[in-house]
């Protein structure tokens, strides 16, 4: 079936109204940092002195330098945070990371401060602040463009090609503006070549759905992913406050990419024959689970390869109750920040870090949770740490 088919081009308009959505606790918090986001740095001075001297408090003698040392290190803070949308990286607000940092150093230096007053003291709460640096300045300028391209291989006695299949999974985009994230997630596509892309949902910022100028970015990086694949392009919706249904189809317009909005098609490619099902997400399992079974039964014989595509990973449970062969979604962005050792904070998962990312194997079914491209929206910190954007190709054989 070639790619360019009008009649593969199906649109939201061709669908039923979309699903009830109750927000997400997360979500909530979102919105409630972004009203900090509004308020410019410098309207909180009264807060970052107030900081500062709970910072300096129990250094005695040494209240004055290390008072000097917290207002340095948040100056130097404010302005890696504002030169992040000056120079095209990232376009969140300043004040909510801001505050995380101060607050985060704050505690360091005033446990230190109860712990070890002295001049070593304050030399290792120096070198601890400079860690904190660096941290945050690899978070928010180096690995949120580090794309890593994961290979995955699966074999099943139920694809009967001769020719292995690539499939290259992509989710999560995010788009605020096209950045160099973008442009090295095109060149990457070129280069890989892969038989089949899946698209998993959430194509724009939180922060930026309604914005016309991220919605024309958006689908420009979306229409030269379509000049450059050599096959079918297949999209689901990710969450409903990310892709909105009544600015979503704006973005896709006009260009050959087919929606399984609660859909089922057979995908010919390469000798396979697979089923590939796509599910919108409310992200309310009690309303999704019922709507994938009937999306399954539809009278396949059991032996096609079935291909789930859902944009979170909570559906892992049904997926494997139905059978599905290979579950691929997004969503939790591998927790986006990341702690050694310990991992996902928050992965906005029903079941929090049990399939925060990577591969699970259960009963015959193999879920993909990747990291995806982009990052949260609102007042979320624009960073990524130890968690970098991900894409996935799938190599299927028998």
């Amino acid at each position: 079936m070639s790619m360019h088919d009008p009649k593969r081009n199906t649109t939201f308009h061709d669908a039923h109204s979309p699903p009830a959505y109750n927000p997400h606790p997360l979500h909530i918090a979102l919105a409630l940092s972004d009203l900090l986001g509004r308020t410019h740095p410098l309207m909180l001075t009264p807060a970052w002195l107030a900081l500062t001297a709970t910072a300096c408090w129990p250094w005695g003698a040494l209240r004055l330098p290390v008072a000097a040392l917290s207002l340095v290190f948040t100056l130097a803070d404010g302005i890696g945070l504002a030169l992040l949308p000056r120079l095209g990286r990232s376009f969140g607000p300043i004040t909510p990371p801001l505050l995380a940092l101060a607050l985060i150093r704050t505690t360091l230096t005033f446990v230190a401060g109860l712990l070890w007053a002295t001049w070593p003291g304050l030399l290792l709460t120096a070198v601890l602040d400079c860690a904190i640096s660096a941290a945050s300045f690899y978070a928010t300028w180096v690995e949120p463009f580090q794309i890593k391209v994961t290979q995955a291989e699966l074999h099943s006695p139920k694809l009967n090609g001769h020719t292995p299949l690539r499939l290259l999974h992509v989710t999560d985009l995010h788009v605020e503006r096209v950045t160099a994230r973008e442009e090295k997630l095109l060149r990457l596509v070129e280069e890989l070549a892969p038989d089949v892309i899946v698209l998993t949902g959430d194509y724009l910022n939180l922060s930026s759905v309604y914005d016309p100028q991220a919605q024309a970015e958006a689908h420009d990086v979306l229409a030269r992913l379509c000049e450059i694949a050599r096959g079918p392009i297949y999209a689901i919706t990710g969450s409903p406050p990310v892709d909105s249904h009544d600015v979503v189809p704006a973005i896709f317009e006009g260009l050959p990419i087919t929606w399984l909005l609660d859909a089922v098609e057979e995908l010919h490619v390469n000798g396979h024959l697979i089923r590939l099902a796509g599910l919108r997400c409310t992200r309310e399992r009690h309303l999704d689970a019922p709507r994938l079974r009937r999306l399954m039964d539809d009278g396949s014989p059991e032996d096609t390869f079935t291909l789930l595509l859902y944009h979170s990973p909570d559906l892992m449970p049904e997926a494997v109750e139905l059978g599905v062969d290979l579950y691929l979604c997004g969503h939790t962005h591998g927790g986006q920040i990341r702690l050694p050792l310990f991992g996902a904070l928050i992965t906005s998962s029903d079941f929090w870090k049990r399939y925060e990312m990577g591969r699970y194997e259960e009963g015959n079914t193999t879920l993909y949770v990747s990291r995806g491209l982009g990052m949260e929206g609102l007042g979320a910190p624009r960073a990524r740490f130890l968690a970098p954007p991900e894409i996935v190709l799938w190599t299927l054989s028998s």
